[in-house]
């Protein structure tokens, strides 16, 4: 649950002939993550791509796969297809895939003629004043001619006034046209930046401008309409094939993977070596299938040396297993979430089961809001009806934005909220409802567990923007010390389990006895116990964490003695505004009850009371108000609250213990998404 796969490195070796057979058989297990070979060494190198007809087949067919691919938006509705039945079906695809191509060359080349006729439009448009063919402006031996823009052709007749004997010009508004022997050429042209002119390349052909420009511009209509009518051949062709076009790009990527992988082995003139890791779990079923094809084989699962910091030995540049994760169906599509900030290192904690409850648990306790909650989940819902949602990628984020929802909806039952409106105050048919929640839940502020943490005003309804909003704010700090703890107690054992607990004691230790001292000697000034700058249990623990902290820099994180007493207590004010980053739980969560609050009273409520005044236009335009700023209420919900909660757990809590420096487990021949079993 808190871990991942167990890996065993596998390596074996065999005879350069027996190389094809042996990926192969590699392939069809699905779960051998070949390294790359890099130690080269004299007579052993790389080995080359597997040569043949198929294997230039497979390339070539992938290639017009994924240029079509690149072209349309396609997703596997029909769910995964063995991959006897997708081998089959590529071989029949072909055909339509070079349809779709066709489709796609021919709308390349209209949109190209377009640009290019668009661009002769714009010049004829420009000559169109001049009224003259155009072959009249080009072609003659002994006559230089100019046709430039300017925003001062009234004054070309000056400008031109000395040279009117020698030159032929016209300047309709915006262009001068001049037409002059080659001998009074300079001239002409600097009459012409005289006028700041622009020259105007003339374009070949007959034919006046304006005409020339109709006829571009009717050549325009005809290539959009090519465009348009293959764009829809090709949206019809990827709605009926889209499917088993996704099923066949995984299918050839398989089989691609296959004919290339040999370089990534070590290969001699006689013989190959293999170097890879397999599940631990999938050990025998390796050496089951492998054994009679290879002349070595060594399956062993890897063992962590715990080694500690500073050691150089050689193990360095062993490689680190590669990340699979093991969670269950209801937290694995949180391994999306886990996944942005890299995989854990192996041997780590997997904290992929704790961010199922702690990421949604924290959005909803932002957000809050009942109704709000309520449209998230109808969103998520409908967007897993769509194409995409059958996609592993698209099923797992709309399966978080679902619990998101969920966790909104419940928070703001306890919020009382419901598109800003506060329902046991607003609502009559829950004022009843929520009085019998609140003497329920009445005793909680008296009873010892309450007076201890000032929670005075923490019932059910929490009214968390008004009489609650100070113990909204501790509520915040007790997470955020919790969250943070919680974090330091998993980073101790990571620590534990890679270099002892010594290692662990100073690194994380220190910073769990800096935590629980802080937290609690603040919290005895708060509650009048004792002076801030005042010797207390809880404050010699905090100065004892940061004196271990220190000794932590300078011995196990090699800061030297220097480094780790001045940073040491710099790093502790760090631990501070970490905790009181949580604060942005309930800032964030005041604002948006206060958006919502603004859109009631500045929308619903003027509505109300202009249908109470018969003024049903005022109506209208309140009621696109309050829905105009609900909505934008919402959107932000949807952003900000993510970016915070996604934040606290990132920076805040992931900081304390996780590294993730892990390599995603990639098998030979891809992880089976759409092709099932062996070809």
């Amino acid at each position: 649950m808190f871990s991942t796969v167990r890996m065993s490195r596998m390596t074996l070796a065999a005879p350069v002939d027996a190389m094809a057979d042996i990926v192969r058989a590699c392939s069809d297990l699905g779960c051998v993550h070949i390294e790359d070979y890099t130690q080269f060494e004299e007579g052993i190198g790389v080995g080359h791509a597997i040569q043949g007809e198929d294997a230039d087949k497979v390339s070539a067919f992938l290639l017009k796969v994924r240029a079509v691919r690149s072209h349309v938006s396609v997703f596997n509705s029909d769910g995964p297809m063995a991959a006897s039945s997708a081998k089959a079906m590529s071989e029949t695809l072909e055909s339509e895939v070079d349809k779709a191509l066709a489709c796609i060359e021919a709308i390349r080349e209209a949109e190209s003629e377009i640009a290019t006729l668009e661009d002769q439009v714009r010049i004829f448009e420009k000559l169109a004043p001049l009224n003259i063919s155009l072959d009249l402006l080009s072609g003659y031996t002994g006559v230089e001619v100019y046709v430039a823009e300017t925003a001062n052709s009234s004054k070309a007749s000056k400008v031109f006034a000395d040279l009117k004997d020698d030159v032929e010009f016209m300047a309709p508004a915006g262009l001068v046209a001049v037409a002059c022997a080659p001998n009074k050429a300079a001239e002409v042209q600097m009459a012409l930046a005289e006028l700041n002119a622009k020259a105007v390349q003339l374009p070949s052909g007959e034919g006046k401008p304006a005409q020339r420009a109709s006829d571009a511009r009717a050549a325009i209509a005809a290539a959009e309409s090519a465009v348009e009518s293959n764009q829809k051949q090709l949206d019809d062709w990827a709605e009926q094939h889209g499917s088993n076009l996704v099923i066949a790009e995984e299918f050839l990527q398989r089989e691609d993977a296959i004919f290339t992988s040999p370089t990534s082995l070590a290969v001699s003139n006689q013989a190959f070596a293999l170097d890879a890791w397999v599940p631990s779990d999938n050990s025998e079923t390796a050496r089951s299938k492998l054994k009679n094809l290879v002349s070595h084989l060594e399956i062993e699962e890897h063992v962590d040396d715990h080694h500690h910091h500073g050691d150089h030995d050689d193990h360095h540049a062993e490689p680190e297993p590669p990340i699979a994760y093991q969670n269950g169906s209801s937290a694995e599509p949180f391994e999306l979430v886990v996944d942005l900030v890299g995989r854990p290192k192996y041997g780590t904690f997997e904290p992929t089961s704790l961010i199922m409850i702690t990421l949604p648990l924290l959005y909803g306790l932002i957000l809050g809001d009942f109704g709000y909650g309520f449209v998230i989940v109808l969103l998520a819902l409908w967007l897993r009806t769509l194409p995409f949602a059958k996609e592993p990628m698209g099923k797992n984020a709309t399966t978080v934005l679902l619990w998101m929802g969920i966790w909104c909806m419940f928070w703001g039952f306890v919020f009382a909220e419901g598109f800003g409106f506060i329902w046991d105050e607003s609502w009559s048919p829950l004022e009843g409802f929520y009085a019998w929640t609140k003497d329920l839940t009445y005793g909680f502020k008296s009873s010892g567990i309450g007076k201890a943490l000032g929670l005075g005003h923490t019932y059910v309804p929490f009214h968390r923007a008004d009489g609650a909003l100070t113990d909204y704010v501790l509520l915040s700090v007790y997470i955020g010390a919790f969250h943070l703890f919680l974090g330091f107690i998993i980073g101790f054992f990571n620590v534990m389990k890679g270099h002892g607990i010594v290692a662990a004691f100073f690194e994380k230790g220190s910073w769990m006895m800096i935590l629980g001292g802080g937290f609690l000697h603040i919290y005895g000034f708060m509650k009048g116990n004792n002076e801030l700058l005042v010797g207390t249990i809880p404050a010699y623990v905090l100065v004892a964490g940061v004196l271990l902290l220190i000794v932590a820099l300078a011995v196990f994180e090699g800061f030297g003695w220097a480094g780790g007493i001045i940073m040491g207590p710099i790093e502790t004010f760090g631990l501070l505004a970490n905790t009181l980053s949580y604060l942005r739980i309930m800032a964030v969560g005041v604002a948006g009850v206060k958006i919502a609050e603004i859109s009631n009273t500045m929308g619903f409520a003027s509505m109300v009371d202009a249908f109470s005044a018969g003024d049903y236009l005022l109506v209208v335009v309140f009621f696109l108000l309050w829905i105009g700023i609900q909505t934008f209420a919402i959107a932000l919900g949807l952003l900000s609250p993510t970016i915070h909660a996604a934040r606290l757990h990132f920076v805040e809590w992931m900081g304390k213990f996780y590294d993730g420096s892990g390599r995603m487990f990639s098998p030979l021949g891809g992880q089976p998404l759409h092709v099932e079993g062996k070809a």
